[in-house]
């Protein structure tokens, strides 16, 4: 579509808290907490939601076979932050490239935190990460699992790690419905692409439109 911006929008996400598991995880990183500034100024004002999309495009680049990040982070109905860079290993499994784009996202979210503490922005609670990759959500969501790939083990735990001290928390969306594939693919025109970009862009061709 063309004519479209991005606009800033302070209302809040419609967030469906059954998509994300509530775990016990102090047998696997024992009291584990978010690092808190102890300089951060007093909260003011409303909280804010965060979300992030994340997905990663496996061995893409057809010269080195290096897969390709891509996150959008959205603060309320926002995005603030996005990202489509390549990787800097090459994976050679679709978990792996997914793990290090869930890494790669989760240490912006983390820097983006800091960040609003310090401004004195209050955050109602964990990140919210979506992704369409269900094996990596599953291993993000639920303590009991195991990685078998040691390969994959600094990424694998420090996500966790981040899941376990409450910073964020992962569920799982429909590819159709995540537009960080906007940033790791190419997409032609359709109904998948325009669906995807309405959630990033906001169209101003009907506003034209009706006023003609």
């Amino acid at each position: 579509r063309h004519n479209a911006r991005m606009v800033f929008d302070p209302t809040y996400p419609v967030v469906d808290a059954n998509a994300f598991r509530d775990e016990n995880w102090d047998n696997y990183y024992g009291d584990a907490k978010e690092p808190i500034p102890p300089d951060a100024p007093p909260a003011l004002g409303k909280d804010v939601d965060i979300r992030m999309f994340v997905d990663s495009d496996h061995a893409g680049e057809r010269r080195t076979r290096r897969s390709r990040t891509g996150f959008i982070i959205y603060i309320n109905m926002a995005p603030v932050t996005w990202f489509s860079k390549r990787q800097a290993t090459v994976e050679t499994s679709v978990f792996g490239a997914e793990f290090v784009a869930m890494k790669q996202g989760m240490e912006a979210l983390r820097g983006l935190r800091y960040k609003l503490r310090m401004m004195g922005v209050k955050i109602s609670g964990p990140s919210m990460v979506y992704g369409d990759n269900m094996s990596v959500i599953y291993n993000t969501s639920r303590p009991e699992s195991t990685l078998k790939k040691k390969s994959n083990s600094v990424c694998y735990h420090a996500v966790r790690e981040s899941v376990a001290m409450n910073e964020m928390v992962t569920a799982h969306v429909p590819s159709i419905k995540n537009p960080s594939d906007l940033c790791t693919k190419v997409m032609t025109g359709g109904q998948k692409r325009d669906g995807l970009v309405g959630m990033v862009l906001y169209d101003i061709c009907d506003d034209h439109s009706s006023a003609g």
